[in-house]
Order: structure tokens, then sequence, then C-alpha cells
């Protein structure tokens, strides 16, 4: 059997470079095929010295600068601007890995999908904007989705080869991120280094902050339900600090089934690429006995208020997670250029949602009117 091709959309961020990690471990099974990054052109050059990619896209002063450092005789260097589109849909692709993070993914994601490709998205901010286009346009065109993200992957993996009649409903774990024994009041004393420090998991930026809030568990609900076709009520959310657990599913019959693995994104990553195999991934076993114990214990949504903000935006549907999302991503990177105070996030996302009048079936040129809108908003306010 011949290699698979891949794509990776943000090579040089944390899922990217850990993807590469996993195919240099497995040369017989993958060929890289295209990398893309923004301004990180630096690091990008030395994965294309690496790994020989047939196209690359980076943004316009990195395509200035890769002419001048790589040979174009190899490697087609595009601007990320409309070669994103263009890598994904190259006839000699299999599998798209979505680790770029944004809204920018949306409409990769979508023209891989119409392209008929194998998508493993880490990226949570397409499914949550347009997720019921993504998986439509998924059936139309025999596109197959297999989550790299680590709750949504462990989800994937307790339902496989099971009758989705007899799901009672499934479990998210949450680590509780940088803040869960820190005190509300205590919020915005803390830097955003201090903020940036997650206990478990190694992340971007923008996903870091968005665990301390517990927003990006929010987003993982509205994902999980356009994924596995489920109701709000289907999904629950379980703080687990040892991030071992990481997420489970309840059969009728009161059965639970976990996955359970080292807090390392290699495996989730290494299973949407070599499935349906299970290989050796060269990381250590949980030790149970070095372990000891499990906590569990119920999200303070009084405490983290951004939760319940993305199940109510995920309720009502609609464009509204993409409001949500919009305001979020605008507030996030406000916070981490030191314009907002972090408890200002939730504050300002919450105005823009609650201002937003959902479309309840959107096209998808009225997701994008809704985010273009809700970014015009949460900028607004930021000013305020």
């Amino acid at each position: 059997m011949r290699p698979k091709n891949v794509v990776i959309l943000g090579s040089t961020g944390s899922i990217g470079i850990n993807t590469l990690k996993v195919i240099e471990r497995l040369p017989d099974k993958f060929n890289v095929v295209g990398l893309t990054a923004y301004n990180n052109f630096r690091l990008l050059e030395r994965q294309i010295r690496k790994y020989s990619p047939s196209h690359v896209a980076v943004s316009a002063k990195g395509v200035s600068y890769l002419k001048r450092h790589v040979s174009t005789l190899r490697t087609r260097i595009l601007n990320v601007e409309e070669g994103l589109e263009r890598i994904v849909t190259l006839k000699s692709v299999d599998i798209v890995v979505i680790a770029m993070r944004g809204s920018a993914a949306l409409n990769p994601f979508l023209s891989a999908v119409r392209a008929g490709k194998t998508i493993a998205p880490a990226n949570k901010e397409a499914l949550v904007m347009a997720g019921d286009i993504i998986i439509k346009e998924a059936r139309r065109y025999q596109a197959k989705i297999i989550p790299i993200d680590s709750e949504q992957s462990a989800i994937f993996q307790c339902l496989e080869g099971r009758k989705r009649i007899d799901l009672r409903k499934i479990i998210l774990t949450a680590s509780g991120g940088v803040l869960l024994n820190v005190s509300k009041s205590r919020f915005d004393c803390l830097t955003v280094r201090q903020i940036l420090n997650h206990p478990r998991w190694k992340m971007g930026k923008k996903i870091t902050v968005d665990s301390a809030t517990l927003m990006n568990k929010g987003f993982e609900i509205i994902e999980a339900k356009v994924l596995f076709r489920l109701s709000m009520d289907q999904i629950q959310v379980v703080i687990h600090p040892e991030a071992i657990i990481h997420s489970m599913a309840e059969f009728n019959d009161g059965s639970i089934i976990a996955q359970l693995s080292v807090t390392d994104m290699r495996l989730p990553i290494q299973y949407a690429l070599t499935y349906p195999e299970r290989l050796g991934p060269g990381l250590r076993s949980v030790n149970f006995i070095e372990l000891g114990q499990f906590h569990f214990m119920k999200p303070d949504v009084n405490k983290f208020p951004s939760l319940a903000l993305a199940i109510y935006a995920g309720r009502c549907g609609g464009t509204l997670p993409s409001v949500l999302n919009a305001a979020d991503e605008v507030a996030v990177e406000a916070f981490l250029n030191h314009r907002i105070k972090f408890s200002d996030i939730y504050r300002i996302a919450e105005r823009v949602v609650y201002r937003h009048k959902a479309v309840k079936d959107p096209l998808l040129r009225q997701i994008w009117q809704a985010d273009q809108w809700a970014r015009r908003e949460t900028e607004q306010l930021i000013l305020q």
C-alpha cells in the first residue's frame, strides 16, 4: 500500500509540529505534500527543507522570504490568502490536517470536504461556526472527518462500531485549566503569562486562554453536538484534573466506555492519521499505580460563566455560535495584547451574543455576515 499524502494547515503551531513528529516516526506510511503557516516562515523554511512538500502557503511577507531561501523547483510557494483551498484540493492529497486556529479554517475545511478528502480537524471554530453545513457536505461528497481534538477523538473511539440508538449521552472531560483552584476574585490579578501556564497541555495562546475561561469546553460541546448528531441534553461536562480520561460515552444499559491515555496530543493525531489501524506510538503508557486516584467535579458556571454562555449559543444554534466564536476571538486577542482584563473576555462576549438577532438556518454567506458583525461589535466594546 502506498504512503498516504498529507497536508497540514498550520504546520508551525503545536498541533502541526506534533503531526510532523508522528509522520516522522512512520515514514513508510505518510508523505508530506503540503504545509502552511502564516507568519512563522523561518520555521516553515526548516520544515520545507526536512519534509520537501510540493506545495506551501504562507503570508505575503513569507512568500518573499521563502522564494529567496527555498528552491522553487521542488516546492511551489503560494500566498496563504488564496493558497489554502488550492492545496487541500490537490488530486494527490489523501488527508488534510487542520491544525490552524480560528475562523480562517472554515473555507479550506469546506473545500477539503467537497474534494472528498479525509479531514483530521484540531480546529473547533469551523465546526462551531458552520458545523451543520460541513456535516451535510461531508455526507454529500463522502468525505471522512476524524477529529484530532483529544475529547472528540475519545468520543469517536468510544462510539466506533456501536449503534447510535444505544447511546444515552457523552461525558466530555475538562482538566479545569490554570484557574481551577484560583478564586474568581483573583482572576484579574493574574498576568497573561500566568494564564498561559496550563498545568496539563502545551497549546497555542488562544486555546490556552479559552481553557482558562472554559469557553474551550463550551465550544467542544457545540462541536460534539454536530460531529456525533447529539442534542445538547446528551452532552455532559465533568472536571477531571488528571486529564487521563479524555472523554466517555454512556449507553442505555448504564454501561460507560471511556478512552484513557497519557496526556500527549500525538496519540489522537496518530489515531486520526492511521485510522482504523492502531500502531505503537513510541510513548509511555498510563501508570495507574503511580497515578493513584482520579478526581471528578461539577464545573462551576458561576466561576466560569463562559461555559454557560457557549451552552446557550449551542442551544439557540443558527448564527449565534458564529457570533460567540468571533466575539471570543477578538476579545481573547485583546486580552493577550493587554488591552482588556481577563474577566472582560466573558463580559464583552456576553454583550455581543445578546445583541445579536440570530438567523435560524443560515446560509454560509449569513454565517460570515454574523461573524463580521460580531467582530465589529466586539471591537467597539473593547474601545469603550
